[in-house]
């Protein structure tokens, strides 16, 4: 489906939600395609369960050692500490906005369309989220709905968008689907 193909995994040095982290990556591993974390420091990223410290995980690479063009697509899995942290880093920004730019599949879950609005990313574009993100998106011009899995083509590239954990494996084939072209 994906065989070959290198899915760049955005995230914070910690916040991350870790079954929207792990589940997502299996996916893409499963599929044979090769995922990578990157993140804006190096070392190990600390994952959470809910509020709860998880395991940490090794970074491959940070977002100022690769680019988009590096990548088939981009995964921005999400817990509340870990976008909110990446919309405030202007090159974790550029990184998520390059992959809309070259017109590469984005999948982002959860929380995770905060950095998208950062990006400016969203206009024109339909969503979902969890429920507290719905007024930021929509006030940066996006559509939001209430539904389990949203694959939004009415831009530069596929957009995949899912509310929370109990819909990763929707979002997961959604992913896969947009990667594999």
């Amino acid at each position: 489906m994906i065989q070959g193909k290198t899915i760049a995994f955005l995230v914070a040095p910690e916040g991350i939600e870790q079954v929207e982290l792990t589940e997502p990556w299996e996916a893409v591993r499963q599929a044979g395609g090769t995922p990578k974390l990157i993140s804006t420091k190096g070392g190990r990223v600390q994952a959470l369960n809910h509020l709860d410290k998880a395991d940490t995980f090794p970074v491959d690479a940070t977002v100022d050692e690769v680019s988009a063009a590096d990548f088939d697509g981009l995964v921005l899995p999400g817990g509340v500490a870990n976008p909110d942290y990446l919309r405030t880093r202007p090159a974790a920004v550029e990184f998520a906005k390059a992959f809309f730019e070259a017109g590469k599949p984005v999948a982002s879950i959860c929380h995770a369309p905060w950095t998208l609005v950062e990006a400016d990313v969203v206009r024109g574009r339909t969503l979902t989220s969890w429920p507290s993100v719905r007024t930021d998106l929509r006030n940066a011009g996006a559509t939001w709905v209430d539904q389990e899995v949203v694959v939004c083509t009415a831009g530069p590239n596929t957009l995949v968008s899912s509310r929370m954990p109990d819909d990763l494996k929707a979002f997961c084939q959604a992913a896969l689907e947009a990667f594999g072209g």
